[in-house]
């Protein structure tokens, strides 16, 4: 499979990129320009596989990594810290806890440190939840990467770290 057919459909191919750039008479490598639009589309295929795979378990993507964010730390967080760590805003963390707080899975109460705070509490059948689904998802997590070798995976890994510490320049004024 070549470049310009791996993602067909999905993405533009080599050739559209040079003529794209082309057309508009830019001095850009048309190869970084396929790289960073087929990573966006990739992104987009996954965030739907990931709704997909999550609502097996009653869950949306955001409500998965909410749950397990709060089981990394300890099992309680404020909503402000829940929101610096899940990279949402406030508003998004309120929507997704009232939406695991009326299935029972978090629960909110009063701060020990601040009564005037509150904390997420994951709830024993939050944590429950997680269990259930872990075996399948880490499964399918595998899976999805089963096509790499061990020395791709780290390359790939180092790369998304590479990646990702430029996506600023996308939201830059």
């Amino acid at each position: 499979m070549t470049d310009e057919d791996a993602m067909s459909g999905a993405a533009p191919t080599l050739d559209q990129a040079r003529r794209q750039i082309a057309r508009y008479g830019l001095d850009a490598d048309p190869r970084a320009v396929l790289v960073a639009v087929r990573l966006m589309a990739a992104g987009a295929q996954l965030d739907r596989a990931s709704e997909v795979h999550f609502s097996r378990s009653g869950l949306s993507t955001g409500r998965y990594r909410l749950l397990v964010d709060l089981e990394d730390d300890g099992g309680e967080k404020s909503p402000s810290r829940l929101a610096k760590s899940l990279g949402v805003s406030r508003a998004t963390v309120t929507g997704l806890v009232g939406g695991l707080e009326r299935e029972g899975l978090v629960a909110r109460r009063a701060s020990m440190e601040d009564g005037r705070g509150a904390v997420v509490v994951l709830t024993a059948r939050g944590a429950q939840r997680l269990r259930d689904m872990a075996a399948d998802h880490f499964t399918r997590l595998e899976s999805l990467v089963d096509g790499l070798s061990a020395d791709e995976r780290a390359l790939f890994l180092d790369l998304l770290v590479r990646i990702t510490r430029r996506i600023g320049v996308l939201t830059a004024e």
